[in-house]
């Protein structure tokens, strides 16, 4: 396992995290307007907005990311977390920058006393869930979403 630095984006990332998160979005078949991209990066730059973006660097260059935040839950009385997007550039795919990536939001939760962290994916996305199940086998809730 190749270890990441991991840590919050900064205003200077831009440049190295938009070709990442064009990967996300293609992998996704997504499109996203680009003032929405940047009004999300904006976001997760701001200290007051609970958008976060934790970024993994490699040999200083950023190789992946986790995009998450925080909300109230009638649940718990601690916050939960939603990871929103989670993505590892195709060169550093095996490596364990994925696992390091949750780890890192796992440990912050604790950290910050969070009830839980929670993310979905696509169906499709077998490799993803192989990761993923070793945290956690997958709940019995369905997602709906309408777009308006």
């Amino acid at each position: 396992m190749t270890v990441a630095e991991i840590r919050n984006a900064r205003a200077g990332d831009l440049a190295d995290w938009m070709p990442l998160w064009d990967g996300y979005l293609t992998f996704y078949k997504a499109q996203i307007a680009p003032d929405i991209t940047m009004a999300s990066w904006a976001r997760m730059l701001d200290p007051m907005c609970p958008l976060t973006c934790r970024v993994a660097l490699v040999g200083g260059a950023m190789v992946g990311f986790a995009h998450f935040h925080t909300h109230l839950t009638t649940w718990d009385t601690r916050p939960v977390c939603y990871l929103e997007d989670l993505f590892v550039g195709p060169t550093a795919r095996g490596l364990g920058i994925g696992r390091q990536l949750i780890d890192d939001m796992l440990a912050i939760g604790r950290q910050k006393d969070w009830a839980s962290v929670y993310w979905i994916t696509a169906e499709d996305n077998t490799t993803a869930q192989g990761l993923y199940d070793t945290y956690n086998k997958r709940d019995a809730f369905l997602r709906y979403s309408v777009v308006l």
